[in-house]
């Protein structure tokens, strides 16, 4: 996209590729205190993940807490939004607190009571939906996963807005600008869309799909086997089922 921001995450280590499934990210200002511990797990098929949700389990190792190991955000003197370990001297900056809102397995959401949201961009979801033939329903759900209807939603790897969409496939989908609502909810449904047409219909597979991308669904030959992506599409699956049966009382 246009406006992508570069941004840089460093560490005392040089990290290789990071498939990180994790969403949306949640920041707080130096003043709140302690961050959570931010792990390092690989999983058995390869994958890195940095995560700070769940409990640590054997073999994760864990790069915050202890030995101060927080990460930073800040915007350097020349303009780039950064991520580091390394506490910024004589400049503002904020702690990062990563934190998926729909694929924390050990979640304390109710996701079958948790509040609903029918209002916000109601006619941009109807008319996506309805240009790209995809339940409106789905796309509620789907938001509501990934950025709890925040537009300006950025990931600690640079997922943005609504529908929490990578500068690459934004840019792939001809969205300019992935914090306008209308660009990203199209953008975002198309994508949902083409996800769909892939698995023939299926919905399961699309969202996992959206979630730990189409490579891993046909590796896997159904729903990857990683907790986050399992839980996010049993949460999503809830979702669309509750705004179903509440979507027809949004104006």
């Amino acid at each position: 996209m246009a406006d992508t921001q570069v941004m840089t995450f460093k560490y005392n280590t040089i990290i290789a590729t990071v498939g990180v499934l994790l969403a949306a990210t949640v920041l707080l200002w130096s003043a709140a205190g302690q961050a959570d511990s931010l792990r390092r797990i690989v999983h058995p098929d390869g994958r890195i993940e940095y995560t700070n949700v769940g409990k640590p389990a054997r073999g994760d190792q864990v790069l915050g807490g202890g030995r101060g190991e927080k990460i930073y955000k800040y915007r350097a003197p020349n303009g780039v939004l950064s991520f580091s370990d390394q506490k910024p001297k004589n400049q503002a900056y904020e702690i990062v607190k990563i934190q998926c809102y729909a694929c924390n397995p050990v979640s304390s959401v109710n996701w079958r009571n948790t509040p609903l949201n029918l209002t916000a961009y109601a006619q941009l979801v109807r008319k996506a939906a309805a240009q790209h033939s995809v339940d409106p329903a789905l796309v509620r759900a789907l938001i509501h996963a990934e950025s709890a209807f925040n537009p300006t939603a950025v990931s600690h790897m640079g997922a943005q807005g609504l529908m929490q969409l990578m500068p690459a496939t934004a840019a792939s989908l001809g969205v300019e600008n992935a914090f306008d609502a209308r660009q990203n909810i199209d953008g975002g449904v198309k994508h949902l869309a083409d996800l769909l047409q892939t698995f023939k219909g299926d919905a399961r597979l699309a969202v996992a799909a959206y979630n730990a991308g189409a490579g891993a669904v046909r590796k896997y030959g159904g729903v990857p086997p990683y907790a986050e992506t399992q839980v996010y599409v049993e949460r999503v699956a809830i979702l669309r089922q509750r705004y179903n049966e509440k979507v027809g009382a949004a104006p």
